[in-house]
């Protein structure tokens, strides 16, 4: 958790500091072989080398984004969860419960899908 520590204390209000910090434990300690990073100024995970998730903070939400693959994949989930979307990210308002069992579907999804590949983005 030490490579998000600059990245955590930038996060201007409290509770979202919190929640940010909770979702990247999460990851961390049910995917411990992932490797954090922050790049582009963001908290990223990847897996020898290649993005697995990633996720961002805003003024009304974070976003989470599992690359296109993984929204199309999980699109009727993350519509059924009643998270807003994009082509490339869904978000979870503040106030909203993370739905850590879509969460962990979409990294478990990427790290099997991409286990041979060795590009950091999908082509």
């Amino acid at each position: 958790m030490e490579v998000f520590k600059e990245y955590l204390t930038g996060i201007d209000h409290p509770d979202h500091r919190e929640r940010t910090e909770e979702v990247l434990t999460w990851i961390t300690n049910t995917f411990p072989t992932l490797e954090g990073h922050i790049k582009w100024n963001t908290p990223m995970f990847s897996d020898h080398g290649t993005y697995i998730i990633g996720l961002s903070t805003a003024k009304h939400h974070m976003s989470i984004s599992p690359e296109r693959v993984g929204m199309e994949k999980f699109a009727e989930e993350i519509k059924e969860a009643g998270f807003s979307s994009t082509k490339d990210l869904f978000r979870i308002k503040w106030n909203e419960p993370v739905n850590y069992e879509l969460l962990e579907k979409m990294i478990q999804f990427n790290i099997e899908d991409k286990a041979g590949y060795t590009k950091f983005w999908r082509e």
